[in-house]
């Protein structure tokens, strides 16, 4: 007699069925983009004063200034916008909160009919939303969940997005302006080290695109070398020098 054990489905393993790319970026993602918005604002700044017939020492000093304020801009913009979002988030938390405390039933004939908007059986669904409702924290986190898309206890660090924004632009911003530090002369060089640095930052954000690295690193290569050209132009065109 067969083991009735032996005749049950294998169920796929889940850990090997297949991957995702990293959607939500963890810390790669901030940093490739942080350090090319960097790359092309400074690249494109220190295009147009070079493009003014200014000096090297004169590059070298707005380099300086767009990286420093460009990094410290980026920072506290970041810092502003996920705090403003964490606060509205745990408002509308709180929101949830006191409904299931004053409106439990409500709530609960909420949850069930996003479950049989789902495709869940009526009966099946109350009886699965006033199971996972007798916990209250449990519950908020389910409401959190479904209604706002967020959970209550992983919201996002406003310290850690201003200080990562301000480390990766500082890094993009630094790299056009490191040949006039070593005593270049030609903006050439200074774009020529931008070019390639965009290409690799564009190839390395097709990690979270569906696009091929080869056509994600020219389309930033081009990006950044239209915007550095228009502001050569512009400065070229005034040809004012800072003295």
């Amino acid at each position: 007699m067969a083991d009735p054990m032996t005749e049950l489905p294998q169920l796929p393993n889940p850990e090997v069925h297949h991957d995702h790319r990293d959607v939500s970026g963890g810390w790669l993602r901030p940093t490739v983009f942080g350090m090319m918005d960097g790359l092309v604002s400074n690249f494109a700044l220190i295009a147009g004063v070079a493009g003014a017939s200014a000096s090297s020492t004169q590059i070298a000093l707005a380099g300086w200034a767009g990286l420093v304020g460009g990094a410290f801009s980026m920072a506290t913009g970041e810092y502003v916008s996920v705090q403003s979002q964490n606060e509205s988030t745990s408002a509308e938390i709180e929101v949830e909160r006191h409904e299931l405390k004053h409106n439990a039933e409500a709530e609960l004939a909420e949850l069930t009919q996003m479950y049989v908007n789902r495709g869940v059986e009526p009966g099946l669904a109350e009886q699965v939303a006033r199971q996972l409702s007798r916990d209250p924290d449990q519950a908020l986190l389910i409401h959190a969940q479904e209604e706002l898309g967020v959970d209550p206890h992983q919201l996002p660090s406003p310290w850690i997005a201003a200080f990562s924004s301000l480390a990766s632009f500082s890094v993009g911003a630094f790299i056009p302006l490191l040949p006039y530090l070593l005593g270049a002369k030609s903006v050439w060089i200074s774009a020529a080290l931008a070019l390639v640095a965009l290409f690799f930052a564009g190839a390395l954000s097709s990690r979270f695109t569906m696009r091929g690295w080869l056509f994600a690193g020219l389309r930033q290569l081009i990006l950044g070398a239209l915007a550095a050209a228009v502001t050569y132009g512009v400065g070229n065109l005034f040809h004012v020098a800072v003295g």
